[in-house]
C-alpha cells in the first residue's frame, strides 16, 4: 500500500497526533481513528461547536503488527464486542468498517441474546461505507505526516 490521505474530525487542529484513551470504549479500542472516507471525518467533526478536519498523509509501515477487516465477518464482529468490553488488543493498526450507532445497537441486542447471529448480519446493512483506521501505538503514530486542517461548516 503507498502513501494516502486519511481524515481525523475533531474541534482543533491536531498536527501531532496521540493516543487518546477517552472514557468510553471504541471500536477498535484505544487510539488515535481516522479514515479515508472525507465526509466520515466531516460527519465526526460535527459533533464539535468548532468543527475541524485534520489531513494526514499515510504510509504504512511493514515492520507494524497491523489488522485489516476488509469487510465486516464474523471475526470483525467479536472483535469490536472484545474491544467495546474492554478488551485490550497487542496490534499497532486495527482497520475496517465503523459500527455506527445503530449497527452498535444491534451488536448490544446480539451480547444480550435478543438477536441471533444471523439476525445481526440482516439488520446490519448501511446506509452509507464507513471506515476506519485505529492507530493503537506510538509506533503506529509515526506512519503519519500533518498535511492540513481545516474549519467545516456545521
Amino acid at each position: 500500500m503507498g502513501r494516502m490521505l486519511v481524515y481525523h474530525g475533531s474541534y482543533t487542529k491536531i498536527q501531532e497526533p496521540r493516543i487518546i484513551k477517552g472514557r468510553n470504549t471504541k471500536d477498535f479500542g484505544i487510539g488515535f481513528y481516522c479514515t479515508v472516507i472525507k465526509e466520515q471525518a466531516v460527519r465526526w467533526a460535527k459533533r464539535y461547536d468548532t468543527p475541524m478536519v485534520n489531513s494526514y498523509s499515510l504510509l504504512l509501515e511493514e515492520s507494524l503488527k497491523i489488522l485489516e477487516f476488509k469487510t465486516m465477518t464474523d471475526e470483525w464482529l467479536d472483535f469490536v464486542i472484545a474491544c467495546r468490553s474492554g478488551k485490550i488488543h497487542d496490534y499497532d493498526i486495527v482497520i475496517g468498517a465503523m459500527a455506527n450507532d445503530q449497527i452498535y445497537n444491534f451488536i448490544s441486542d446480539y451480547i444480550e441474546g435478543i438477536l441471533t447471529r444471523e439476525q445481526f448480519w440482516m439488520l446490519a446493512k448501511f446506509k452509507y461505507p464507513t471506515h476506519q483506521i485505529n492507530f493503537c501505538t506510538p509506533d503506529a503514530l509515526k506512519c503519519l505526516k500533518f498535511v492540513s486542517c481545516e474549519e467545516v461548516l456545521k
